[in-house]
Order: structure tokens, then C-alpha cells, then sequence
């Protein structure tokens, strides 16, 4: 396990993740959104095939034996691309990226429905916690210190249906990733992204008007793809129950870019409803971490407990 370089790699990616919603910020509602999707996957893909190319795993990139079960997981990030789109562009930066850390949390929800794990009361307890967290977070929103529009409605709309789908996205990496590997899942989902989105190219598509306009088009799909490498790569260097919890970095990046580019200052309850659904999150990682050392352990003494009896029973079929 090397520390240093997970964690930074790790961190890197939530840098570039908020990077890439600080652009998608920037042009707002100028462009259609299945343009801004398009240009996310098209752009991204030059890095990613790059990466992969170059480390040899390119030849079974396209290769699988379920194809179905990709579509699926490509059709929850479609949905949750558009919806993180959608919602950035009538969001602050820091208000969507705390609703996002809901992800976690329902993770724990579908896992209990869907893939039926046992949930004990301590990841409940979390996840009420982090719903909490997120009525908190809406409250200027529902008083009257924010007027809902309906663009603010419907971009909170989109904000936590994104939630939803990352975490329902989540838990079918979990199952594809027990038969294809780490390239198949990011090359399909990819290109399914991309060739959605361009089915809508006769809503409104337009070229940049501004050359800055054109650098953010093609940063979304840059800063996205280096996002995802980064991700990945952190996890061969560290277990992923270690490095979950920097995920939440992200929420300092959002904070100053909101701040720097865009004069968005954070509420006091959009910081206070982070910081309960962020401890929400971390705790439900750690209690993660937890239980599968338990389960190691287990799974070690069992064999040792079992040549101890063999061992103790030799003696009396001697006798």
C-alpha cells in the first residue's frame, strides 16, 4: 500500500471532478445540456482511451459478457449527467455538491433492497443522519430567505435525482465488476453517454460564441476524464474503505471555486448540512471498514480453529 500516492491521486480527482463542475457552472444554461454531455464524453474519451491505450488494457476495453448490465449502469449515468448538468446550471457549486453526498447513503439503502446485504442499525442510524443533514441544507430554500423559483426548484430537482442515480450506479459497478474489468466499465459508459447525448443535437446545438466559452466546453470533457483516470489509479495503490472518505474534499474545492469564480457564498445551513451528511458518509465508510475486517478475520480463524480440532481429536483415536 503506498499512502502518499493514493491519497494523492485520490485527492487530484476530486479536484478535477470540481474543476469540471466549475466550467459546466460557467457556461449555465447558455448551451443545451445534451451539448454539454456530449462534449463531457467526447472530450474525456481522448485522455481515457490514452491512459488505458498505453498500459496495455485497450484490447479488452470492448470486450464482455454482459452487455445488458453495462447499458444499465450506462443509463444511470446518462440520467445522473444530465441531472448534474441541469442542476449546476441553476445551482451554487457548493449547494449541489452537498446534495451529491447523498450518494453514499443511499448506496446503503439499495444495497439493502438490491443486493441484500445486512444493514445493522449503526448504517441506519447514518442514514437517517444524512437525510437530516439535507433538510437542513434546503431550508433556505423552503423559508424565506431564498425565493424558490421554479429554476431553483427544478435544479434541486435534478440535484438529488442525480444523488439517487449516482448511488444506483454504484451499486451496479459492485456487481459488474466481479466479471469486467476497470476498462470496460469506464470505455462503455463513456461512449454511451456520448452517443445519447448526441441524439439530441437538434435541440438548440450551437458553436461558442466566446473562444472561453470553447476552452470550457472542451475542459468539462478534459477535467472529467483526468477525474476518472485519478479515481481509478487511487484505488491500486490503497483499499477503497482507506480512501472514501477524501472523497469529501470535494466539498472544499467546491467552496472556493463557488467563491472565486462565481461571489457564491454558502449558507450557514448549506455548511452545517454538509458537515452532518459528510460525518453521515464517513461513518457508514468506516463502519464498512469495520465489519470486512471482521469478516477477514473470521475467515482466517475458522481454517485454524478447524485444524485445532482435527489436531485435538488425533490423540483420542489413538487411544
Amino acid at each position: 500500500m503506498q499512502i502518499v500516492k493514493a491519497v494523492s491521486l485520490k485527492i487530484t480527482s476530486t479536484l478535477m471532478f470540481a474543476l469540471m463542475g466549475a466550467q459546466v457552472r460557467f457556461l449555465g444554461g447558455s448551451y443545451p445540456v445534451g451539448e454539454v454531455a456530449f462534449c463531457r464524453a467526447l472530450f474525456a474519451l481522448l485522455p481515457i482511451l490514452l491512459v488505458f491505450a498505453w498500459r496495455g488494457e485497450l484490447r479488452g476495453a470492448l470486450h464482455t459478457s454482459r452487455p445488458l448490465d453495462h447499458v444499465l449502469r450506462g443509463m444511470f449515468s446518462i440520467v445522473g449527467t444530465f441531472c448534474t448538468f441541469g442542476a449546476l446550471a441553476r445551482l451554487p457549486l457548493a449547494d449541489f455538491t452537498a446534495i451529491a453526498f447523498l450518494a453514499p447513503l443511499i448506496t446503503v439503502v439499495l444495497a439493502a433492497l438490491f443486493l441484500k446485504e445486512h444493514v445493522r442499525a449503526y448504517r441506519w442510524s447514518a442514514v437517517a443522519a444524512g437525510f437530516g443533514g439535507v433538510v437542513l441544507m434546503l431550508l433556505p430554500y423552503l423559508g424565506s430567505r431564498v425565493e424558490l423559483t421554479t429554476s431553483l426548484l427544478i435544479g434541486l430537482g435534478f440535484a438529488l435525482t442525480n444523488a439517487f442515480t449516482s448511488g444506483s450506479a454504484t451499486i451496479q459497478i459492485r456487481r459488474l465488476t466481479a466479471t469486467e474489468s476497470t476498462a470496460s466499465i469506464v470505455v462503455f459508459m463513456t461512449l454511451l453517454v456520448m452517443l445519447v447525448s448526441l441524439l439530441t443535437v437538434f435541440a438548440g446545438w450551437r458553436w461558442p460564441e466566446r473562444p472561453i466559452e470553447a476552452v470550457a466546453l472542451v475542459g468539462v470533457g478534459f477535467a472529467g476524464g483526468l477525474g476518472q483516470i485519478f479515481f481509478t489509479d487511487s484505488y491500486r495503490y490503497a483499499p477503497a474503505s482507506f480512501l472514501a472518505p477524501f472523497d469529501y474534499t470535494a466539498m472544499l474545492w467546491a467552496f472556493m471555486f463557488g467563491y472565486l469564480f462565481f461571489a457564491e457564498v454558502p449558507t450557514h445551513e448549506v455548511v452545517a448540512g454538509a458537515a452532518i451528511v459528510s460525518g453521515a458518509g464517513i461513518f457508514v465508510i468506516l463502519r464498512e471498514r469495520y465489519l470486512g475486517l471482521q469478516r477477514l478475520r473470521a475467515m482466517t480463524v475458522a481454517p485454524l480453529a478447524d485444524e485445532a480440532d482435527v489436531e485435538a481429536a488425533e490423540p483420542a483415536r489413538r487411544s
